[in-house]
């Protein structure tokens, strides 16, 4: 298998099984930076890139999971509170 550069928004599997997104490449310091489904943020070094055993995957459907909002926090709850854009994410952008 080919090794991947890491490329700014692709998305990545572990063997552990956990996921994470390429948010920088800093080519002067040598790092890459990450961003793991659960929103923590770490730092790879380029040269450790290639021994990682990573699979590129397709981002993951379920969007929420780097963000402080648990499903659970509102069950039995109705549609009106729920806050705009729980189940659609374009719903937070500002409409021009």
């Amino acid at each position: 298998m080919a090794v991947r550069f890491p490329v700014i928004g692709n998305w990545f599997r572990r063997p552990n099984g956990a996921l994470f997104e390429v948010v920088a490449v800093d080519e002067d310091d040598g790092t890459v930076e990450i961003q793991q489904f659960d929103g923590t943020i770490g730092e790879i070094d380029i040269e450790n890139w290639p021994q990682l055993l990573l699979i590129e995957v397709s981002p993951p459907e379920d969007w929420s999971g780097s963000v402080d909002m648990d499903p659970d926090d509102y069950v039995g709850k109705s549609a009106s509170d729920m806050p705009n854009g729980f189940h659609d994410p374009l719903e937070f952008l500002d409409k021009v």
